[in-house]
């Protein structure tokens, strides 16, 4: 029997500055248990530029100590893991400068790929961009991670990023969706090759438990309304957060987690404590101080085609739930607070503050949905489409493949 194939991840995040509940990392660390992994960190949709992009200077800053790290074996413990920030030049808006880009990535991950004795590994793709430096490398799969709408994302170029996006769709021998909306939505593109694979939970880390004093040990007064992850402006709606400050000031609303723009808005409310990044291994402890743990999502196309991670991770540590809709809710309506507008999302807080809860059962939610299972998941698929293809002979270095 062959030796399993290994990894090359083209991740949406970065290792270095992004939390670690990310699905790529989740995935690839546990498949680095078994088999070799390079994740290559994001190499991004746009230049971050004054005007257009929030906190512009500080997003180069952190890519470029990212870029200094190169690559990395930062767990001890998975000695097969390998992080790589490639150097890059993300100038999208020039053919030329997309090609000299995509040409120099892919050396060096290739050379990366050699150097640890990889050979056609699967090759997985979460951001869009990687099309242009994965089209060209040999592997035994190609398989779009559509975690995202990135077409959706504000700051790039929309037309590109939908090119993009449609060369992968058209182009991988399958096609990942967390969303089951997002699924049907392309599957006229996608066909059979659509598969849905859910986000996992680290039962072992969100293991409910009961309220830990983390928070108001730092003086924060109950009752605590509690956010945990990206507080990223085209996601977040801070018109709600700010509402909630403003009219529940005998609440504490707690915000954890880095910004893509100022929090002053928030901050100069005396109720508001935005306690920034913290820690993965900090992140269960501090949640579970919540008395209602909030999801105050934006109604836009990015929102209708996810499954947030933290729903899950709320739901598993123990809390009560509210949430504004999204369509990947409808299939978790026994355990959470669904608001369709401000008025309803408050009134849903008060009602959990005042002893509502969730009628669904958790005893047994998440016994197969781990991260574990999820990675066996994928990587049953990943080694099924190697087999089928045989030994390289659908292999895209071969196939001539249209420019985008």
């Amino acid at each position: 029997m062959p030796s399993p194939r290994d990894l090359i991840c083209f991740c949406g995040q970065d290792w270095w500055y992004h939390n670690r509940a990310h699905s790529d990392f989740q995935l690839m660390t546990r498949a680095a248990k078994t088999r070799k992994v390079l994740l290559v960190n994001s190499i991004g949709m746009r230049m971050p530029t004054p005007g257009k992009s929030t906190l512009p200077f500080r997003r180069i800053w952190r890519k470029v100590k990212s870029m200094a790290r190169h690559v990395r074996r930062p767990l001890p413990d998975l000695p097969d893991y390998a992080v790589m920030t490639p150097l890059l030049f993300p100038f999208y808006g020039s053919p030329r400068a997309r090609a000299f880009n995509a040409k120099s990535i892919r050396w060096q991950v290739m050379r990366q790929a050699r150097k640890m004795g990889m050979i056609e590994p699967h090759i997985f793709v979460t951001v869009p961009t990687a099309w242009d430096v994965a089209r060209d490398m040999p592997r035994g799969s190609l398989v779009y991670n559509r975690s995202d709408k990135h077409s959706a994302f504000g700051e790039a170029d929309n037309s590109l990023i939908v090119a993009l996006e449609q060369a992968l769709l058209q182009h991988s021998d399958a096609v990942l969706y967390s969303s089951r909306a997002f699924l049907q939505s392309e599957r006229q593109s996608t066909g059979e090759r659509a598969h849905f694979l859910d986000h996992g939970v680290d039962t072992r880390h969100f293991a409910p438990r009961p309220r830990t004093d983390a928070l108001t040990r730092l003086g924060i007064p109950r009752p605590i309304i509690g956010f945990f992850g990206g507080l990223d402006d085209y996601v977040v709606d801070f018109d709600l957060l700010e509402r909630i400050a403003r009219e529940r000031p005998q609440c504490s609303l707690v915000l954890i987690g880095d910004a893509t723009l100022s929090m002053e808005r928030l901050t100069r409310y005396p109720n508001v404590r935005h306690l920034g990044f913290k820690p993965y291994a900090e992140i269960p402890d501090l949640g579970a101080d919540f008395d209602v743990s909030i999801m105050p999502w934006l109604d836009n196309d990015w929102i209708r085609h996810c499954n947030p991670i933290k729903l899950k991770e709320y739901l598993s540590l123990g809390q009560e739930v509210v949430t504004t809709w999204f369509p990947e809710v409808e299939h978790w309506r026994d355990f959470v607070h669904v608001a369709r507008t401000g008025d309803e999302f408050l009134a849903q807080i008060d009602g959990v503050l005042a002893g509502k809860k969730a009628p669904g059962a958790r005893a047994n939610l998440f016994a197969k949905a781990n991260w574990d299972d999820r990675t066996a998941e994928l990587l049953t698929l990943l080694d099924g489409i190697a087999e089928r293809r045989g030994h390289g002979d659908r292999n895209a270095v071969r196939q001539p493949v249209t420019t985008v």
